[in-house]
């Protein structure tokens, strides 16, 4: 009787253990039940079944053929190396240039430039004396050229297919030997041996590393282009971020003319360096110094303007942010931002209300900033205080100031980071004074002045005190 039950047992676990579980087909999470949200990636609709795991020969061990081990001190590293694409912001971004053999993703929203981008960035490259396939699928040959046309683009060594199919990709690479491979985009590639449309999860797992063992094989660049969801991540499953070696986010707004490249992901490259761009009717162009795009009231004192400086990356952008506060005759007021989180403005306007005495509960306010800029750090939080400040009070900031600093919610001004690359950024630009937490380190750049305040009202005396003509040194 005892036999038969331990036998009942094992035969009742083996079967719980053989019965397949449920995956996250976007990150690889698994469960015993099924569930309509993903529990590590949050994704919805994400759990199927997994199939069960079957019993077959395993990989035994060979002798290496290519690959030999060897020490590490006699491994060739000249193909390492990053060769410059031409487009200076964009090797900024990859680290120096594209190393041969890495696998790029550009991840953007439809519409921000990222073909344009990769069209010239072909041209360039391709004008250095190399060959570049451009494969487009989302796209006419013919309306690829057009734009090339436009942008000046026609290289002699640009070579362009309009294809969708993966083995027809591949036939392409073998026919024509590139230098350097651009998919446009990853999504529209579909592979005739896996089922499922193209942009689905087995699709673009099996192109992304059908494309990866190409690129590895010949020691070949391939840049990828590919879509994005709503929230701004990159479409299809998790794991092709996992594959690729660089993964690039383009960003920007239709109607504005910057755009900025950031490196989420690089092995072999800082991921803190950000890359500007201009759009425009002609390209797209770099921007090596792109300040100037956020700035509009540099030498006139204009009520509801202050000019900080932001890092983006280790790249320090100067921009201005202007306030507007009105009556309301809403028994709600507004409070519309352009450029800013909401909830960090409606946090500093309720420090500025409880510690300056503000009264804004009863007016509109619009905070923005310039050139369609986005301000995601606290850095900027005293520059948002005083425009509106100024705004209220209708009195402008004097010329040639910035404000650097973060506002606590007990009104103090809390210390930033790289705060030595934002005043020199500062004083390049022509400004003279500034406006920063008390006790920040380092000496002031050349021909500026520093204004230390430790809390909010003492940084509206300090600009007060430089308006009216004193020296705020004797305050």
């Amino acid at each position: 009787m005892a036999s038969s039950t331990s036998t009942a047992r094992s035969s009742t676990t083996t079967g719980r253990t053989a019965r397949p579980g449920y995956r996250c087909t976007e990150c690889g999470w698994t469960t015993a039940k099924w569930a309509g949200r993903c529990g590590e990636c949050q994704e919805w609709g994400s759990v199927t079944e997994a199939a069960a795991a079957t019993s077959g020969p395993r990989t035994v061990a060979s002798a290496p053929t290519r690959n030999v081990a060897k020490p590490i001190g006699e491994i060739d590293v000249d193909s390492a190396h990053a060769t410059p694409t031409g487009i200076s912001e964009f090797d900024r971004v990859l680290g120096g240039g594209i190393v041969p053999g890495a696998v790029v993703l550009l991840a953007g929203e439809p519409g921000v430039g990222k073909s344009t981008l990769l069209l010239d960035v072909a041209s360039t490259y391709a004008r250095g004396g190399r060959r570049v396939l451009y494969i487009t699928g989302e796209e006419s040959a013919g309306q690829v050229r057009l734009r090339a046309e436009r942008i000046d683009a026609l290289a002699p060594g640009l070579l362009l297919a309009a294809e969708t199919d993966l083995g027809q990709v591949l036939g392409q690479v073998e026919a024509t030997q590139p230098d350097l491979l651009i998919v446009d985009s990853v999504q529209t590639i579909a592979s005739a041996q896996v089922e499922g449309s193209p942009g689905g999860v087995s699709q673009v797992r099996e192109v992304a590393s059908a494309l990866i063992a190409a690129a590895k094989g010949r020691n070949m660049p391939v840049v990828l282009v590919g879509h994005v969801t709503k929230d701004g991540s990159v479409a299809g499953p998790r794991t092709l971020e996992h594959l690729v070696d660089v993964v690039c986010q383009f960003e920007g707004d239709r109607h504005s003319r910057l755009r900025m490249i950031r490196a989420v992901k690089n092995r072999y490259g800082p991921t803190d360096e950000v890359g500007c761009f201009e759009l425009t009717e002609d390209g797209i162009t770099g921007l090596a110094d792109p300040s100037g795009l956020f700035l509009s009231h540099i030498n006139l004192a204009v009520p509801g303007t202050c000019v900080t400086v932001t890092l983006e990356g280790r790249r320090p952008l100067a921009l201005e942010i202007q306030g507007l506060v009105v009556a309301s005759p809403l028994a709600n007021p507004r409070r519309t931002t352009s450029g800013i989180d909401s909830s960090r403005l409606a946090m500093i306007l309720a420090v500025v209300h409880r510690h300056l005495g503000a009264r804004l509960s009863d007016a509109d306010v619009y905070v923005s900033t310039i050139g369609g800029a986005r301000v995601t750090e606290p850095a900027a939080d005293l520059a948002i205080a005083l425009a509106v400040l100024s705004a209220v009070e209708n009195k402008s900031m004097p010329v040639g100031t910035i404000a650097i600093g973060e506002v606590g919610l007990a009104g103090e001004l809390r210390a930033v980071t790289g705060i030595s690359r934002r005043l020199s950024e500062a004083a390049r630009l022509g400004f003279t004074r500034a406006v920063v937490p008390a006790g920040t380190s380092g000496p002031a750049p050349a021909g500026m002045t520093l204004l230390p305040a430790a809390n909010l009202a003492e940084a509206v005396q300090r600009t007060h005190q430089v308006f009216t003509g004193t020296d705020a040194r004797d305050a």
